[in-house]
């Protein structure tokens, strides 16, 4: 970097810092906070999202704000997490969201996106509220309680992986294969999240694609079209893509160009020469899990919950007498 951009860097923080300051003791009606690499806030409205900024309007004027100089962001519009008597307690609408390229929306959306382990096994996972909810596939976690969660943060030079191993089963249901997660050990940290949004206003050759960790492979990202919005299968409905899936992207979201989960990935046609048959839980259904997620609520004194018990020890046979030899 030339000393040049340096300068250019360091009187551009300056400001924010300064701007930060002057809105902080300004009341109004400021929607979204912005927290900044070198400490600072901004508090105010997006006006515009770029893959590689924000335009932000402090109420007093307008900045542009460069995405690698940002740390999150919190919307101030979400309420705190396990309030009640409100639809969006627990997640969060946004169909405002402007229409970008897969490409932007990666960088967008990628941050919430997770991965979840198993000592059996791995599948993938997103973030919905900033108090650290994620939403998965009920087969992902199936009968296990040891489930770690590792979430990829963009820093300033390199990609952190961050690994949470305290991990609480909120509420699951195995009909309609989806899990309802709680991280408990990450302090006051808050976490990027991704809106859900209507699966209901899909439209067959829309463009849509996912994020997860097929095999492991962590970040993957498919790009397809919505084949079908409304296959039926074994008495469920499903979103058919084209958007390609494997072993491990199972509880991954399936993301419009406008950013919002409108979809769970959870299985596709595993038939040899078959390919481009996939299958995701609509949105729709996600939101009545939620919004009824204390009927699905997780009790783990419960003996029929899905936990994976061991089988008891088995008494030793007795050994068989010894032959004689003749």
């Amino acid at each position: 970097m030339t000393a040049a951009n340096n300068s250019r860097k360091t009187f551009f923080s300056s400001c924010l810092v300064a701007f930060a300051f002057l809105f902080s003791g300004v009341p109004g009606s400021a929607m979204t906070e912005l927290r900044l690499k070198n400490g600072a806030e901004i508090k105010g409205d997006i006006l515009s999202e770029k893959a590689d900024h924000l335009i932000v309007d402090l109420g007093f004027t307008v900045v542009t704000v460069p995405r690698d100089e940002i740390d999150h962001v919190v919307d101030e519009k979400a309420p705190a997490a396990g309030a009640a008597g409100s639809i969006s307690d627990i997640y969060f609408s946004n169909p405002g969201q402007p229409i970008l390229t897969v490409k932007e929306n990666v960088d967008r959306c990628g941050d919430a996106v997770v991965e979840v382990r198993t000592p059996i096994g791995l599948g993938s996972g997103f973030i919905i509220h900033p108090s650290g909810y994620v939403l998965t596939n009920e087969h992902v976690i199936s009968g296990e309680y040891q489930i770690s969660i590792t979430q990829f943060r963009r820093g300033a030079t390199e990609l952190e992986r961050v690994q949470f191993s305290k991990v609480r089963i909120v509420a699951f249901d195995s009909r309609l294969d989806l899990a309802l997660l709680k991280i408990e050990d990450a302090g006051t940290t808050a976490f990027p999240f991704v809106p859900i949004g209507d699966s209901d206003t899909l439209t067959e050759g829309q463009t849509v694609f996912n994020i997860g960790s097929p095999l492991g492979l962590d970040r993957s990202v498919s790009q397809g079209i919505i084949a079908q919005k409304n296959r039926p299968l074994d008495g469920q409905l499903y979103i058919q893509t084209t958007a390609q899936v494997n072993p491990g992207n199972s509880g991954g979201p399936l993301f419009n160009l406008r950013g919002e989960v409108i979809g769970i990935t959870n299985m596709k046609a595993m038939m040899i020469g078959i390919e481009g048959l996939n299958f995701a839980i609509p949105s729709s259904i996600i939101k009545s899990f939620l919004q009824n997620r204390d009927a699905f609520s997780f009790d783990p004194r419960n003996p029929n919950a899905g936990y994976r018990y061991l089988e008891p020890p088995q008494p030793v046979k007795s050994l068989p007498a010894p032959l004689k030899l003749p």
